[in-house]
């Protein structure tokens, strides 16, 4: 009987454990209210600059980066409709004297409710990123083709951005593969007179 009252016990626990879980997930709604509020196009428009780190599932620290980002806002006619459009430039240095360039071209659209939604595209983004903003914070997913070794790996970008003032949004980006996570992005962008002050960042070098 004890032991039956015990294995109860544990699939109770197991149990909440899974609602508590389920019930952490935070959702975009949740920020409707927060302040400042965010603008993809705006607050990438024109010069910023980012610092970033990569830390594996456990935690450790395995990569440190910088990246100049330059964002050119235009409007683009399709099927009769004028839609807002960024091109982000982003080209990184790794600590390890790697360098990278990835080019996104990124839509708004507004929805029938009235939401902003975004659909953005890049070279090694195997499907199109797909996100919204809402108060201060900013929601998209994607699926990133990255070169690991030789090999060609293709995992999952879930990113978060939270715009802490006029000049300051941070960034973390979970990455999983088959659903399971293997690692943590987390960026600091600065954008504005702060960033004219310290970037841009020579990529030729860290």
């Amino acid at each position: 009987m004890k032991r039956i009252s015990a294995c109860f016990s544990l699939m109770s626990l197991i149990f909440l454990g899974s609602i508590l879980t389920a019930c952490s997930q935070q959702k975009l709604a949740d920020f409707a209210e927060t302040k400042p509020a965010f603008s993809l196009l705006e607050f990438f428009e024109g010069n910023s600059i980012a610092y970033g780190i990569f830390e594996d599932r456990f935690g450790t620290l395995k990569r440190r980066f910088k990246v100049n980002i330059a964002g050119e806002v235009s409007q683009q006619e399709t099927a009769g409709k004028i839609i807002d459009q960024i091109v982000l430039t982003e080209d990184f240095i790794y600590e390890d004297g790697e360098t990278q360039q990835r080019i996104w071209t990124i839509s708004k659209k507004i929805s029938e409710d009235g939401n902003a939604l975004y659909q953005g595209v890049a070279s090694d983004v195997t499907s199109a990123a797909e996100g919204a903003e809402s108060g201060s914070a900013f929601f998209w997913k994607y699926d990133v083709e990255l070169k690991i070794s030789d090999n060609n790996v293709k995992v999952k970008f879930t990113d978060w951005i939270y715009q802490m003032d006029d000049y300051v949004a941070i960034n973390k980006a979970t990455v999983s593969k088959f659903g399971v996570e293997i690692g943590v992005v987390t960026l600091v962008f600065i954008r504005g007179a702060p960033a004219d002050v310290i970037g841009p960042f020579d990529v030729l070098k860290w």
